[in-house]
């Protein structure tokens, strides 16, 4: 559905995009992620047709960014991470302003703004100007915007920034709804427990390139660093010793009978690490995985990467 090749964006002398390769499935959720500054604002717009890229070259549902941008306006819609409200106008107005700049007026816009009032629960306030909403209601009122033209594409840049608990809640099942009927979304944010809640797939980037992308559960997998927790019936000095001791750990934690460590490698170097501890005194009664979350994945890579340069 979205695709870019050797994607390069110069801002006078700073590179934000090197080389961008970004592979985004059709009807997926993609967890864009990255620090601030790294390029993530910058890709969307170009997505979106509003930047032009210095080299490189993107598609999204087979329209090319540069050379049909009339095509990409039908088929994305834009949230901003930062975006303005008209103080003179109510809530289902701004709908019907928006709706008219795509073409569609009387009782067709009209059906269209109480229908995605519905969607993103603002139906009670048609009637309510825009400047008067939370800053959760607005990032909702945005997302309907984003959503007059019913796009295939959504572009979503930080959709929970500024947000309190509750909105962020309500934004994520709000674009769980829009995943269910089949729209392709692309997430930018750094929230990245948020993300690890929402997506099928991640790409994550840092200083304009890609470090890795895929589904999320091999993004979380995988033959790295892995972490894991050792209990035992009593002392786990015995368990300690041999964990120490083997080639790829590092000690993270230990309190009474348990050990916690990461060992790199593969299953076959968790089996015979097991075996090991089996094999001493120690009686173990737990031995598990932790759940790898995808901020421990980013900084892995970061890490990789700045060993690497």
């Amino acid at each position: 559905m979205i695709t870019t090749r050797e994607l390069v964006k110069k801002y006078g002398r700073v590179a934000a995009l090197q080389g961008l390769d970004l592979d985004v499935p059709e009807g997926s959720v993609y967890g864009f992620i990255g620090q601030n500054g790294a390029g993530k604002t910058t890709t969307l717009r170009i997505l979106a047709g509003l930047l032009v890229p210095d080299g490189g070259w993107a598609e999204v549902a087979g329209r090319d960014v540069v050379r049909d941008p009339r095509g990409i306006r039908e088929v994305v819609g834009y949230m901003p991470d930062f975006f303005g409200v008209y103080d003179d106008l109510r809530v289902g107005e701004y709908l019907l302003f928006y709706a008219a700049a795509y073409g569609i007026r009387g009782e067709p816009a009209r059906k269209l703004r109480d229908d995605l009032l519905e969607l993103v629960e603002l139906g009670h306030k048609r009637e309510a100007f825009v400047d008067t909403l939370s800053r959760g209601m607005q990032q909702r009122l945005c997302l309907a915007r984003a959503l007059i033209h019913d796009p295939a594409v959504l572009l979503l840049d930080e959709p929970a920034s500024g947000l309190d608990p509750l909105a962020r809640v309500e934004m994520r099942e709000i674009l769980r709804e829009l995943c269910r009927m089949g729209k392709t979304i692309i997430i930018s944010s750094h929230i990245l427990s948020e993300l690890a809640d929402l997506c099928t797939h991640v790409g994550m980037i840092r200083e304009g390139r890609l470090l890795r992308q895929g589904p999320l559960g091999e993004m979380l997998a995988g033959d790295r660093v892995r972490k894991f927790i050792l209990r035992c019936n009593g002392p786990a000095e015995a368990a300690l010793e041999v964990i120490g001791g083997w080639a790829g750990t590092e000690i993270l934690n230990v309190s009474a009978g348990q050990v916690e460590f990461s060992l790199s490698g593969g299953s076959a170097d968790v089996a015979a690490l097991l075996k090991a501890v089996v094999g001493t005194e120690a009686q173990v009664v737990h031995f598990a995985q932790t759940e790898q979350s995808l901020e421990d994945t980013f900084i892995q890579l970061a890490r990789e990467v700045c060993s690497s340069c």
